[in-house]
C-alpha cells in the first residue's frame, strides 16, 4: 500500500516530558526546608536557663521584649538595636513568667526558615530556578546562618529582611521593597544599606523610587518608633555601637586587614563553594543585567562598609550569604558541583551542633559555685559567667581595644572591696592572653589570680562538656 505524502500525513504528537518521581522543585524546596530546620532545633536548649552563655546578647534582647508584655510598654528605652525584633519576640513572651530564651529561640528559628525560602524565592525571580536552589541550599546549611538560627539576636532577621528585599527590588515591586528594607533596618541599622541597590532598581525613575524611599523610611519608623521620642539616646546608642564595631572587640587584634580577615571567615563557613560565589559575582560584574546590577550593587556596598570594621565577627557577614548563594547558582553549568561542595559547611554544621547537644562547663561551674560558695560571700566575675542568683556579684568589665582597663581586675583591690571570690572563664582569659602586649594590666590579673589566692575549682571542656574552661579563686 503506497504510503501518502508528506503534506498529508498526521502530524506527529511530542513525546511527553520524562517526569522525574523526586517531586519536582517543590518537593526539592520543602527538602531543603527540612534539612534547614533539623539543623536549626538541634542543640536549641543549649546554655538554659542561663542567658549569656550561648550569646551575651540574648539577655539585652528577651528581657526587654518579656517586660513589654509584662507592664513596661512599648518603650525599650535602649536602641543599641532597632526594635522590630523586639516586638515580634514580645508576644511569645505574653504567657511566661519570666523571660524565656527558648521561645525566643524558637522564634528566631522560623526567621531562619524564611531567610531560606526567601534566598529561593530571590534565586528563582533574578536567574531561574537552578538559582533559587542553590541560593535556598546555601543558606540552609552555611554554618553562620545554622548557628545564628540558635540565637535570639537579630542577624537571622536582618539576613531574611535582606533577601526578601532584593528578591522585590529584581522584580521591580520598588514599593514593596521599600517597605521590607525598612523592615530589615529595624531589625538592625546595616539593613541601611538596602538603599544603595533600591536606587539602582529605581534608576530614572525618580517618582517611585521617592516613593520607595518614604515607605521605607515609614515601615522603619512603624516598627521603631521611640527614636523619635528619643532621639538624641537612639542617635548615642547607635553610634557606639558602630564606633566599638569600627574599633575593634577583645579577641581580634592580631587580625590583618578586614578584606582578608571577613574572607578567611567565609572560607571557614563556607569552604570551597565559596570559590564558586565568587566566581558568580565576576561573571554578574561582566553581564550586568538589571538583577546583576542589583545584587552586585548591594554586595559592593556592604563589604565596602565591613572595611571599616576592626571587629571581624563572623556574623557580620550573613547578609551576604543568600546573595553569594543566588551568584553561585546563576552559573547553572556549575549548579551541581555548588551542590556537592557544600557537603562541607553541611559537616561544619553537624559537627557545630553536636556541640550545642552537650553540657556547657559554665552551667557545670554554676552548679558548683552554688553547693560551695556561701550566698552572703561577694563574688567577682568576668562575663560570659552563669549569673549567680543569690550573690552579691562584681562584674569584671570585659577589655577591648581603646577601653580603659577595670581598675577591679587587681587582687589587692579586690581583697580591699570584701571580695571573697573570683570567677574567671577561659573565653575572656584566652583571648586577652592571646594579645598579651595589648592588655599589661589583665595579664598582670591573670597572674596575681595563680600566684596570690588559692584556685578552688576548674572545670574544662571535656568528658561530655562544651564551653570554654571556667575556674574559680578564692581570695
Amino acid at each position: 500500500m503506497a504510503r501518502p505524502p508528506k503534506s498529508e500525513r498526521a502530524p506527529r504528537e511530542p513525546a511527553p516530558l520524562l517526569k522525574g518521581n523526586w517531586g519536582g522543585p517543590k518537593a526539592a524546596f520543602g527538602a531543603l526546608l527540612v534539612v534547614a530546620l533539623g539543623l536549626r532545633i538541634a542543640g536549641l536548649q543549649y546554655g538554659l536557663p542561663f542567658g549569656t552563655i550561648l550569646n551575651p546578647d540574648e539577655q539585652n534582647i528577651v528581657p526587654r521584649a518579656w517586660r513589654m508584655v509584662h507592664g513596661s510598654g512599648l518603650d525599650p528605652h535602649w536602641f543599641d538595636y532597632p526594635t522590630l525584633v523586639l516586638y515580634l519576640l514580645a508576644p511569645f513572651q505574653a504567657w511566661d513568667s519570666s523571660p524565656s530564651l527558648l521561645t525566643a529561640r524558637i522564634v528566631i528559628v522560623f526567621f531562619g526558615l524564611a531567610a531560606v525560602a526567601a534566598a529561593w524565592w530571590l534565586g528563582r525571580k533574578a536567574y531561574g530556578g537552578v538559582a533559587g536552589g542553590v541560593g535556598a541550599a546555601v543558606v540552609a546549611v552555611q554554618t553562620t546562618s545554622v548557628a545564628y538560627s540558635h540565637m535570639a539576636v537579630t542577624d537571622v532577621p536582618l539576613e531574611a529582611g535582606v533577601a526578601a528585599a532584593l528578591a522585590l527590588m529584581v522584580t521591580d515591586r520598588l514599593a514593596w521593597a521599600g517597605v521590607v528594607a525598612g523592615l530589615a533596618t529595624s531589625a538592625k541599622y546595616p539593613g541601611l544599606l538596602l538603599l544603595v541597590p533600591l536606587v539602582v532598581a529605581g534608576w530614572g525613575r525618580w517618582r517611585r523610587l521617592a516613593v520607595s524611599v518614604a515607605l521605607g523610611a515609614a515601615s522603619f519608623l512603624a516598627t521603631s518608633p521611640y527614636v523619635l521620642v528619643h532621639p538624641g539616646q537612639a542617635w548615642g546608642d547607635a553610634s557606639r555601637v558602630q564606633r566599638l564595631a569600627r574599633d575593634g572587640w577583645l579577641g581580634f587584634e592580631h587580625d590583618s586587614f578586614a578584606l582578608f580577615s571577613f574572607s578567611g571567615r567565609l572560607w571557614h563557613t563556607l569552604g570551597p563553594a565559596l570559590i564558586v560565589a565568587a566566581a558568580g559575582v565576576v561573571v554578574a560584574l561582566g553581564v550586568r543585567k538589571k538583577a546583576d546590577l542589583i545584587l552586585v550593587s548591594f554586595v559592593v556596598a556592604y563589604a565596602i562598609d565591613l572595611l571599616t570594621i576592626r571587629a571581624h565577627f563572623d556574623r557580620y557577614l550573613l547578609p551576604l550569604v543568600p546573595v553569594l548563594g543566588v551568584l553561585a547558582g546563576r552559573l547553572r553549568a556549575l549548579a551541581p558541583v555548588m551542590l556537592l561542595l557544600l557537603v562541607v559547611p553541611l559537616t561544619y554544621a553537624i559537627r557545630d551542633d553536636i556541640t550545642l547537644t552537650k553540657t556547657d562547663t559554665r552551667i557545670v561551674a554554676a552548679r558548683w559555685i552554688e553547693q560551695h560558695v556561701p550566698a552572703s560571700a561577694p563574688v567577682a566575675a568576668e562575663s560570659s559567667t552563669p549569673p549567680l542568683a543569690g550573690h552579691d556579684v562584681l562584674p569584671l568589665l570585659l577589655p577591648g581595644p581603646g577601653r580603659p582597663s577595670d581598675p577591679n581586675r587587681d587582687v589587692a583591690r579586690l581583697r580591699r572591696e570584701g571580695i571573697r571570690y573570683v570567677v574567671v572563664t577561659g573565653a575572656v582569659a584566652d583571648r586577652v592572653l592571646a594579645a598579651r602586649s595589648s592588655y599589661p594590666r589583665e595579664v598582670r590579673f591573670y597572674d596575681q589570680l595563680r600566684r596570690q589566692t588559692i584556685r578552688l575549682y576548674y572545670v574544662t571542656p571535656a568528658h561530655g562538656l562544651a564551653g570554654p574552661w571556667v575556674a574559680v579563686y578564692r581570695l
